[in-house]
C-alpha cells in the first residue's frame, strides 16, 4: 500500500494461499469487492506462495497455515525472510493451534480463524496494512497459555531460557516498557504509568525492536511470556 501525493493511500494489495480452491474462490469473490482492497495473487499451497506472493506486489497475504507440499509456518517464515515488509496473517481453524504460535513468533503479524465475519476479516486486513499487529498482547498470552499446556517441558524451559537471555539485553527501563507491551498497553498507557512522555515510550519501543530482533509488539509480548514460564 503506498501514499499518494497528498498522503491519501492507495489499495491494499492482497494474496491468498490456501490448497482448497473453493476456500480461494470465496475469499477472493468475498474480498475483492471490499473497497480499497484488490486481490492479486492465489497460490495452492507455500510452495507456489514464494514464487506468486513476490511477483504480484502484495501488501498483504492470508496464508493457510495447513497445506500440503509446503505448510504456512515455512513459507511464512522464508517469505518474510526474503521480504521483511511483507505482512501475513494466517489461517487456521483452530484458535489454539501450536503451528500460529511459531508463526507468530517468527513474525506473522496475526492469526484468524476460517470461520471469522467478513467485516472484521477486512478490518484485520487494513489494520496489518497499516503497519500495525491484528494481535493483541493479551489475547496472544491467552494462546501461549494454551499451546504451553500441551508442549513437552523441556521445550517450554528451552524457550524461557532463550528469552531469558534475549530480555537480559535491555535496561531496566525498557525491560519495564516491555512489560507494558506484553501487557497489551497502548503506549499512552504505558507512559502514564511509568510517568514518561509518550514520545520517550515510541522510542523505548523502537529499540526494544531493535534489540530484541523484532518487528512488532506481537513478539515483544512472545519473548516476555516465554520468560516466565
Amino acid at each position: 500500500m503506498s501514499a499518494t501525493p497528498d498522503g491519501a493511500t492507495t489499495e491494499i494489495s492482497l494474496a491468498v494461499v490456501d490448497d482448497d480452491p473453493m476456500v480461494r474462490a470465496a475469499l477472493g469473490m468475498m474480498l475483492g469487492g471490499s473497497s480499497g482492497i484488490r486481490v492479486v495473487a492465489e497460490a495452492g499451497d507455500g510452495e507456489e506462495a514464494l514464487t506468486v506472493v513476490p511477483r504480484s506486489g502484495a501488501d498483504v497475504v492470508l496464508m493457510d497455515i495447513r497445506m500440503p507440499v509446503r505448510d504456512g509456518l515455512s513459507s511464512t517464515e522464508e517469505l518474510l525472510r526474503l521480504h521483511p515488509d511483507l505482512r501475513i496473517i494466517v489461517l487456521t481453524t483452530f484458535d489454539t493451534d501450536d503451528m500460529v504460535l511459531r508463526a507468530l513468533r517468527i513474525g506473522a503479524a496475526g492469526f484468524l480463524l476460517k470461520d471469522t465475519p467478513p467485516a472484521r476479516l477486512v478490518e484485520a486486513i487494513r489494520t496489518v496494512a497499516s503497519g500495525q499487529p491484528m494481535l493483541s498482547p493479551s489475547v496472544t498470552a491467552q494462546l501461549i497459555a494454551a499451546v504451553t499446556r500441551t508442549e513437552p517441558a523441556d521445550e517450554v524451559r528451552g524457550r524461557a531460557e532463550e528469552a531469558r537471555e534475549a530480555l537480559a539485553v535491555l535496561t531496566e527501563r525498557e525491560r519495564e516498557v516491555a512489560d507494558g507491551v506484553a501487557r497489551g498497553l497502548s503506549n499512552a498507557e504505558i507512559a502514564a504509568e511509568l510517568y514518561m512522555g509518550v514520545p520517550t515510550v515510541k522510542t523505548h519501543v523502537g529499540r526494544l525492536f531493535a534489540k530484541l530482533g523484532v518487528d512488532n509488539r506481537v513478539q515483544v509480548a512472545i519473548l516476555v511470556h516465554d520468560a516466565q514460564q
